[in-house]
């Protein structure tokens, strides 16, 4: 039983136990993660699917997994120990191409631990698990990433179990609304799993208003209008909230960050062009890309990679832990957040937390998330964000200065415990 008189709660754990596989988390891993550690550790039952299907697991076996990965992904530790960090801050120290690529290179997890993650993949597939005949009467069926939700037979035994209250997150439908910029199967799996979500959930829980909107239609296009939805912002992690002082190995350096898997809707290749252009004219900061390498991304890759103008200039970093990410964003000119779309923009959130100012496309989503603290500009106006960027790179950058005041006014606040609260008095009422 959870606290607060809740219903007993099973958290869906099968895809948090894959990431172990991923070199360092994403935006949906560490809301998935604290979630599940929030609900586990007041004894909530985990759920995974095994090669028998979806099975009851111990609780204890599962906070076990969320520490162990936690503990792969370096995000227990100092950024100082963080070696991705300190390839970073070799890449922008480097003054030209060959050395900033091999400054790169030292980020790759050893054989050991892909073995040992591989290891427990396995072990969790095969475990026999419980029945969920065992699912207590009334429980509330939490899956906080939609993980198989597209799956008939996975989410079957939730016909047979109408006692049980299911509760999915819905983190955007961008699948749905912008299709092209996912892989085809994506636009096919994504509305099946939202419909199966309106067909069986008790409740669904957002982390915007914008995403409310867009579900509630949805629903209503099939059949849900009165699905109850929960708005609950997502929390940033404590450590972006530490170290408040530039970094004093970053001081003097001048570079831009950008956060977020290497996909289309991401917009890297407006970035690419804008430092493309600078670097042809003389003088340009360095910019670094943090995140892995994802879909339909070639002509990025090709340009991060085979463009001449940009190998002194941008710096591919994938595998960095979340502590290092927070130091790196201390010493940036500005975050920069070019999206098409988002269903949140975590790393918006995390920045202004940080102290670090952002450079964001205009969506109604980062205006929900950021205020008025960021600078907006439209995803396509290449020209404003050259000018923007080299505004903020200037020494003494009055639009920087002007930025952080605005930042200050606003008086960002992070207060993770609201958003259980919120999802929590949410789960009561169903």
């Amino acid at each position: 039983m959870t606290g607060r008189g809740l219903p007993p709660i099973v958290y869906d754990v099968t895809r948090l136990v894959t990431r172990g596989l991923n070199a360092s988390p994403n935006g949906i891993d560490r809301v998935d993660f604290a979630l599940a550690r929030h609900f586990l550790s007041r004894g909530a039952v985990p759920l995974s699917c095994t090669a028998l299907g979806p099975r009851l697991a111990e609780t204890a076996k599962a906070l076990e997994a969320i520490g162990a990965i936690e503990s792969y992904w370096r995000e227990d530790a100092a950024a100082g120990d963080d070696a991705v960090y300190w390839s970073i801050v070799a890449a922008l120290k480097a003054s030209d191409g060959a050395r900033a690529a091999r400054a790169r290179l030292a980020r790759k997890p050893g054989i050991e631990r892909i073995s040992r993650n591989w290891r427990a993949l396995r072990d969790w597939a095969l475990h026999l698990g419980r029945p969920l005949g065992e699912v207590p009467q009334g429980a509330i069926y939490f899956n906080g990433t939609q993980f198989l939700l597209d799956r008939p037979w996975y989410v079957r035994w939730l016909d047979d179990r109408r006692d049980v209250k299911p509760v999915a997150f819905v983190y955007d439908l961008l699948p749905v609304d912008q299709p092209q910029f996912f892989r085809p199967v994506e636009a096919t799996l994504h509305p099946r799993r939202n419909r199966n979500i309106c067909r069986f959930a008790a409740g669904v829980v957002v982390s915007a208003r914008d995403v409310e909107t867009r579900f509630r239609t949805f629903a209503a296009q099939n059949g849900r209008a009165e699905i109850p939805v929960c708005v609950a912002r997502l929390p940033v992690s404590p450590v972006f909230e530490t170290e408040a002082a530039s970094p004093p190995e970053l001081a003097g350096l001048d570079y831009f960050v950008v956060c977020g898997t290497i996909e289309p809707r991401k917009n890297h290749l407006l970035l690419l062009n804008v430092w493309r252009a600078l670097a042809e004219r003389g003088r340009a900061p360095k910019l670094v890309v943090v995140g892995k390498r994802g879909w339909l991304n070639e002509n990025v890759v090709d340009m991060m990679t085979r463009c001449p103008a940009l190998a002194a200039h941008v710096v591919e970093a994938a595998g960095l832990s979340t502590p290092g990410l927070r130091r790196l964003m201390a010493g940036a000119r500005a975050l920069l957040m070019p999206s098409f779309g988002e269903g949140f923009g975590l790393p918006v959130a995390e920045a202004l937390v940080a102290g670090a100012p952002v450079i964001a496309s205009d969506l109604d989503v980062f205006r929900e998330v950021g205020g008025d603290a960021p600078d907006y500009l439209h995803p396509l106006d290449g020209l404003g964000w050259m000018q923007a960027i080299r505004d903020y790179a200037e020494p003494g950058s009055r639009r920087r200065a002007a930025a952080l005041a605005r930042m200050a006014e606003a008086r960002i606040v992070n207060a993770p415990e609201a958003f259980f609260e919120t999802i929590e008095t949410f789960l009561e009422t169903l």
